[in-house]
């Protein structure tokens, strides 16, 4: 039987298949390669990247629900230098597509992580946040104002000749309004969603089970979400989307496909399942064969309405 064509296109980047991790679920690459060879995905995105080493939120951060996951790490990170020097260089000899999430407090902050990652041998792409909902300044703000939006991911495009992507928060009432700010700008790409700002509550304490009070609800909770938000920013802006929350199988990533996802990213299935990313990526090489179908493009945007 021949093999399907799994390659996809975000724009100017070429992904050998449409399997992504997403930021800050797999760690930097190295902490996963027990259980998947980080070269046989489409693109490893990295966990966050800010200028500086940040130590997080205070513990408790991480807490399970009904069907998900609640957490509020804050943006934890080595920092640019600390990633350089001894993040990448693991990906980088094995191969992998590597795309470099960033994150800042300041538009500054974002011209300078984008200078510095321009020209760095093995970086594919930046994958810019504007989105993370547990933090108290920087990401939210940007990401649930279209016109701040739309500067950031400027101010990216003029100091990079890398591709850029940028990460949609839910936590908007119309999220085509910021997908259409950042088209506008020169994004080449938007992932969404990222987590739905949530807590939890321990009722014999009567305290908030997260130190940092609230934090990102992420897991097969809320993929319904996802899925429609996904749809109707496909439908929205002309350029590639990838399709985030609460994939955890080969039927929900082609579900954000049809839904007109170029490509999906897996994030808190890999805890669950540290191999979820390679068995979502056999699944779906599965699915186009008992389709018959030539290539996962054919897949995109195929959804009947």
């Amino acid at each position: 039987m021949n093999q399907p064509d799994l390659r996809v296109n975000l724009g100017p980047l070429s992904l050998r298949n449409p399997i992504m991790t997403a930021s800050g679920t797999f760690g930097y690459g190295a902490e996963f390669a027990d259980f998947v060879a980080p070269e046989a995905l489409g693109a490893v995105v990295v966990k966050g990247i800010s200028l500086a080493p940040r130590p997080g939120n205070a513990p408790p951060r991480v807490v399970e629900t009904a069907c998900g996951m609640l957490n509020s790490i804050g943006l934890e990170n080595v920092g640019l230098a600390g990633f350089l020097a001894d993040k990448l260089p693991f990906l980088v000899d094995r191969g992998a597509t590597v795309v470099v999430n960033i994150l800042g407090d300041s538009t500054e902050d974002y011209r300078r992580l984008a200078e510095g990652l321009s020209e760095v041998a093995g970086v594919a792409a930046l994958e810019v946040n504007i989105s993370c909902p547990n933090v108290k300044h920087g990401g939210v703000a940007f990401g649930t104002n279209p016109q701040m939006a739309a500067e950031v991911t400027r101010i990216v495009k003029e100091n990079t000749k890398l591709p850029v992507i940028v990460k949609l928060s839910p936590n908007v009432t119309d999220i085509t309004a910021v997908a259409r700010a950042v088209a506008g700008a020169g994004a080449d790409a938007v992932s969404l969603i990222n987590t739905l700002l949530g807590m939890a509550i321990d009722i014999r304490r009567r305290r908030p089970r997260l130190a940092n009070v609230v934090g990102g609800l992420s897991g097969p909770a809320i993929k319904p979400v996802a899925l429609r938000m996904v749809w109707q920013v496909a439908r929205a802006v002309d350029i590639p989307v990838i399709g985030i929350g609460g994939i955890a199988t080969a039927e929900d990533a082609i579900e954000f496909m049809l839904a007109g996802a170029s490509a999906v990213q897996i994030g808190t299935a890999n805890f669950v399942d540290p191999a979820a990313t390679l068995k979502v990526l056999e699944g779906v090489k599965a699915y186009l064969q008992e389709q018959k179908l030539g290539s996962v493009r054919e897949l995109i945007g195929a959804l009947e309405v």
